[in-house]
């Protein structure tokens, strides 16, 4: 076990967006942290960019498994690495709507309300921006909330095949937009707009991930020491259970209870929810902050995913950094649907070897055609939270991952939609694949925040509501998963957080 002080001010359980954002905001304010990560750092190398490596040898995805509802085993693709699964991210950094923080009525249900406002977070969120280095275009997003600003960058722009699509789109009465992302594209910038950013790690160190842009800066002030190759196995708690008194730390086969002044949890919606679980104990008897609203590892959510291939075989895509275009005149009652259906966006551009990964059967010289020929799009919708849905603990210790789709009306109406779409733009051969319970890249949901303990486990500050130094920081608290990515309102939440933390320590 490496050598740590016995004296921190908070401990964080790991190092992606929401302890990142959380190590930064304390550290720079003068609070000594402990950030531990399972894993290790990620190395920059050829094969970050390698899609065999990536795709078929998936090289960089944990090698644990876990139980499907039914209980079939099946390998996540989730990453440890100091900056977390942001290592893999796309970078889109898009902020939640208004109306995602109350209720929404959708095709299959109610959205519920959030304990907080967009009002309440919208100051965050203009920091969170700067952090992460959001280029982008305001005001041009039909549905983007209030702001106070512009963006910190420019938007990055449209290569000239992307740029005439959303001109055919804008005379069909549609209002693209550029969308906002983190990559290191300004002035001085690393950013040579290759074609392996989503999906895969950046080996220049030029997307924008909680590693870059979150956890350096925080080592930088010389505040935190961060511990690798470490494993939170549980958490322990003071006879009276109302607080945290140490954590037992699993390193290269030693373990060690470390002491914890605060403790921040930030392992991801689902290995926060697991460790929860796993910390049960007399006071807990159904794990760490359970006992009012049995939420906890409940209401699993990930989004219904669709990634989409439109190709026009009589003309080749010379596109590189596809990922710069966004739709979001569906994501409120539209006119094709009186309730949301969700969010368009440009997707990296798919190669091959990306799709026979997932595609078996279909020979990769085909698939290689397609994709020489297409303009290929991310369609999201928004799974609504569902108490079945969840996160739990088998008796050998394995995670099992419950989920049953939710809201696929809404999703398939989005999907049919675009196809008609790109087909009147002269694509007429459409290739999708529905996502998967292993892509758990927007998982969130778990640990949900609120404004009563009998239906939620965190206060708004994310704090556990009956455990005085515990605070769980991550997608988990989210009560809705919306239908956007969720890494720009985890930094945010991160953020107000930290802020409320530092005013009750002065």
């Amino acid at each position: 076990m490496v050598q740590v002080s016995p004296t921190y001010d908070v401990v964080i359980v790991g190092a992606g967006v929401g302890g990142g954002a959380m190590a930064n905001r304390l550290a720079k304010n003068g609070a000594k942290v402990l950030l531990i990560e399972r894993g290790t750092r990620l190395p920059r190398e050829a094969d970050n960019w390698s899609v065999k490596a990536v795709f078929h040898d998936k090289r960089y995805a944990t090698t644990e498994t876990w139980r499907d509802r039914m209980g079939a085993e099946f390998r996540p693709s989730t990453y440890y690495y100091v900056g977390g699964n942001s290592k893999f991210f796309g970078a889109a950094t898009l902020r939640f709507r208004v109306e995602d923080f109350g209720p929404l009525q959708h095709e299959a249900g109610v959205s519920p309300a959030w304990p907080i406002s967009y009002a309440e977070l919208a100051p965050y969120y203009d920091i969170a921006e700067q952090w992460m280095g959001t280029h982008g275009t305001a005001g041009q997003d039909p549905c983007e909330p209030p702001r106070s600003g512009p963006m910190p960058h420019p938007a990055i722009g449209h290569e000239p095949e992307i740029e005439e699509i959303g001109r055919r789109l804008c005379e069909k009465g549609l209002r693209p937009f550029p969308l906002p992302i983190a990559v290191d594209r300004h002035p001085g910038g690393g950013c040579i707009r290759c074609g392996t950013c989503d999906g895969f790690a950046c080996k220049l160190g030029a997307k924008n991930d909680a590693e870059v842009r979150l956890i350096d800066p925080a080592l930088a002030t010389g505040n935190v020491d961060l511990l690798l190759e470490a494993k939170v196995e549980r958490i322990i708690t003071d006879m009276s259970g109302k607080r945290v008194e140490s954590i037992e730390v699993e390193q290269k086969g030693d373990r060690t209870l470390i002491k914890i002044g605060r403790l921040i949890v930030s392992s991801g919606a689902v290995n926060s929810a697991a460790l929860l679980l796993r910390s049960a104990n007399d006071k807990h008897p159904r794990g760490l902050g359970n006992n009012q609203s049995d939420q906890l590892g409940r209401n699993y959510m990930a989004h219904n995913n669709t990634a989409m291939m439109a190709v026009n075989p009589l003309q080749k895509n010379r596109v590189v950094f596809q990922k710069s275009m966004c739709i979001n005149d569906f994501y409120l009652a539209n006119s094709v649907a009186h309730y949301p259906l969700g969010n368009v966006q440009g997707l990296g551009k798919l190669q091959g070897g990306m799709l026979t990964a997932n595609m078996k059967l279909m020979p990769e010289w085909l698939m290689s055609w397609f994709a020489e020929r297409s303009v290929d799009w991310w369609i999201m919708s928004e799974d609504l939270p569902d108490p079945n849905n969840r996160v739990s603990i088998d008796t050998d210790g394995k995670i099992r991952l419950s989920y049953k789709p939710n809201n696929m009306v809404s999703h398939q109406q989005l999907v049919a939609h675009w196809t008609s779409v790109m087909r009147s733009l002269g694509y007429p051969i459409i290739i999708s694949q529905k996502m998967d319970i292993k892509v758990a890249m927007h998982q969130c949901g778990t640990v949900r925040f609120g404004s009563d303990p009998a239906t939620s486990v965190l206060d708004s500050h994310c704090r556990v509501w009956d455990i005085d130094n515990l605070y769980v920081v991550d997608a988990s608290f989210m009560p809705s998963s919306t239908a956007l990515n969720p890494s720009l309102t985890i930094v945010a939440q991160a953020i107000r957080t930290a802020d409320h933390m530092i005013v009750q320590r002065s």
